[in-house]
């Protein structure tokens, strides 16, 4: 097994890599926890903001989420959390609203991973949650991190290009990290969690506003067979495609849509084998049709 961190002590990670790699995975898997080891909670777009009533639909979205997170049996692996965590603008009230929404999940011990979107502030982020600071970046002025589990390396990307600013970007100071963090993994699938969608393999409609160096981050991908899903949010609904053999893995908003007759919020549990991963959509209105709907991945050999 890797060597496991705690999420509540990124400033205290090691470097390599020839530059200091923020290496956060799940707690040390073990029975006295009960850790699902397979099991990972997906969510995105969030959108907390600091003024929403506390019984609005908004936060009242990803409470859901939490309550039902802190009541499992067995916690997941970990809990990935995959940008726009705030409203609009990265305000710190924000962010202070969604640490308070949070904290159950650190009190519980689950393990919690943030990325960062189009409607954060990087500055503001890193001065209300100061425990997702790291001393060392692996790359400057950018929020990335690779979570290890048993069945796949989860590599954390940070497509903020700037505050308000619909398009991302990664840049190639982080795409040449990504490709060295790869060849150091190559033991078991990576999966690229990253908040906006790429610009290649799923709806052209979105591709505007998706990953600007997209067929940059593709060249380092599709070479490396190990590396099998992109998973992204940014589009607020739910879709499946696929690129060069890469899974493209679009997961629903817990926040809000923009047209309820075509998508709706909710969040997805991924299970994983070292064959693939099966999605499973949970909604926040348990009677919509999509609630509890699976769909089995097979990983490209």
């Amino acid at each position: 097994m890797p060597l496991h961190l705690s999420a509540c002590t990124r400033r205290q990670f090691l470097g390599t890599l020839g530059a200091s790699l923020v290496a956060c995975a799940a707690p040390a898997h073990g029975s006295d926890r009960g850790v699902d080891e397979s099991l990972v909670y997906l969510l995105n777009d969030t959108h907390i903001g600091a003024k929403h009533p506390p019984d609005s639909a908004v936060p009242s979205h990803l409470r859901q989420v939490v309550e039902e997170l802190t009541g499992l049996t067995r916690p997941p692996a970990c809990v990935l959390i995959n940008g726009d965590l705030a409203l609009h603008d990265g305000q710190p009230g924000d962010y202070q609203h969604f640490a308070k929404l949070i904290r159950p999940l650190r009190t519980a011990k689950i393990d919690l991973h943030l990325t960062l979107g189009n409607h954060d502030n990087r500055k503001v982020f890193y001065e209300v949650l100061k425990e997702e600071r790291s001393d060392s970046p692996a790359v400057e002025s950018r929020h990335i991190s690779i979570v290890e589990t048993r069945f796949a390396n989860f590599f954390l990307l940070d497509s903020l290009h700037e505050t308000l600013v619909t398009p991302g970007t990664l840049g190639s100071d982080q795409l040449a990290w990504l490709a060295r963090a790869l060849d150091e993994r190559d033991d078991r699938p990576a999966l690229i969690v990253t908040h906006h969608n790429p610009r290649l393999g799923g709806d052209p409609l979105h591709f505007p506003g998706g990953l600007t160096d997209s067929r940059e981050l593709w060249k380092i991908l599709s070479d490396r067979k190990h590396v099998k899903a992109y998973i992204h949010g940014h589009v607020h609904d739910r879709s499946f495609a696929e690129h060069e053999g890469i899974h493209i893995i679009n997961t629903p908003a817990t926040s809000f849509v923009a047209d309820p007759r075509l998508s709706t919020t909710g969040w997805t549990t991924a299970r994983l084998t070292p064959r693939g991963i099966t999605l499973t959509t949970r909604t926040t209105d348990p009677m919509h049709p999509w609630n509890g709907e699976s769909k089995t991945l097979a990983w490209r050999t």
